[in-house]
């Protein structure tokens, strides 16, 4: 079976969680993390990861390495040309590898208000973040169809959970939480907390990273990985407040637009995930919240 799984991107938060639970999973034989010192993704060519890949002969290469801010440059390096390299690594491989790249909700842009979106639902990005996510998934569906990779997309909603950095929305509010009760200061300042958005445990994700890795095919090039559930984030701003103990105010002032501001409505069609990968999520908010603020302490 499939038990050999590379993982680019391990020591990052996402990456973290990934190896944490293909490293916990008794099917899962063996997973080599690479560092950048080995491998730098984003100077590496095409050739040198084919030695790599060769040398190392994983059944399954997965990438949680990208970013979440920058320039249009930075963003399209970063999340567009490294999956471009690695589809053209893996499909110069034998015998096949499995390729699972991670995406993102910003591929889809706005949604109807209401709407829980599907992954046959137009994407529409209106961030550069976004359009760089969507190249990726694009590619990806056409070297699948074209037979070159066993590739799929695991469309990522808001990830969340401990070990959170501060370019997200919740990592941001943690920092802020923890300087607040620091100072004993009685009101935090965030920008507007009231789009709503699917918040996504990322130990839930390492799970769906997991069933990935190990299904005996997959169907479909694109699987939504999210809650199924859309919170305003004012709702998960309060619950971390709670986690911290701090009974303060939080206060909001509009900010410039971040890569998600101007969608404000947020949530993922699961079923698709259910289906094809008998995957469904275990953590609710209140854990995830609880969790980030255990870590928050631990590290401070």
């Amino acid at each position: 079976g499939m038990t050999h799984v590379l993982i680019f991107g391990a020591s990052g938060f996402i990456g973290t969680h990934v190896r944490a639970a293909l490293t916990q999973d008794s099917r899962v034989d063996r997973v080599t993390c690479p560092g950048r010192d080995r491998c730098d993704l984003l100077a590496t060519d095409v050739d040198e990861l084919v030695s790599l890949l060769r040398e190392l002969a994983p059944d399954v290469v997965v990438n949680c390495t990208g970013r979440l801010d920058g320039t249009g440059y930075e963003l399209l390096r970063a999340n567009t040309l490294v999956p471009a390299k690695l589809v053209d690594a893996i499909a110069a491989v034998e015998p096949a590898i499995r390729f699972i790249r991670l995406g993102s909700a910003g591929e889809y842009g706005p949604v109807p208000q209401g709407r829980a979106v599907t992954e046959d639902d137009p994407a529409a990005p209106v961030s550069e973040y976004g359009l760089s996510h969507l190249a990726a998934t694009r590619l990806l569906e056409l070297a699948r169809a074209a037979g070159r990779a066993d590739a799929v997309t695991l469309r990522v909603f808001n990830p969340i959970g401990p070990g959170l950095r501060d370019e997200n929305l919740l990592g941001r509010a943690a920092a802020r939480l923890r300087d607040a009760v620091a100072t004993s200061a009685d009101s935090i300042t965030m920008g507007s907390l009231s789009p709503y958005r699917d918040f996504l445990d990322a130990r839930d994700l390492g799970r769906a990273v997991v069933a990935a890795a190990l299904a005996p095919t997959l169907p479909t090039p694109v699987i939504n990985v999210g809650s199924g559930q859309a919170v305003p984030a004012r709702a998960a701003v309060h619950l971390l407040a709670q986690a911290a103990g701090f009974s303060g105010e939080v206060r909001e002032e509009s900010t410039t637009p971040s890569r998600s501001a101007t969608v404000d409505w947020m949530l993922a069609d699961i079923s698709r995930a259910a289906e094809v990968l008998g995957w469904r999520p275990t953590y609710d908010l209140a854990d995830s919240t609880k969790a980030i603020w255990a870590a928050v302490v631990a590290g401070s």
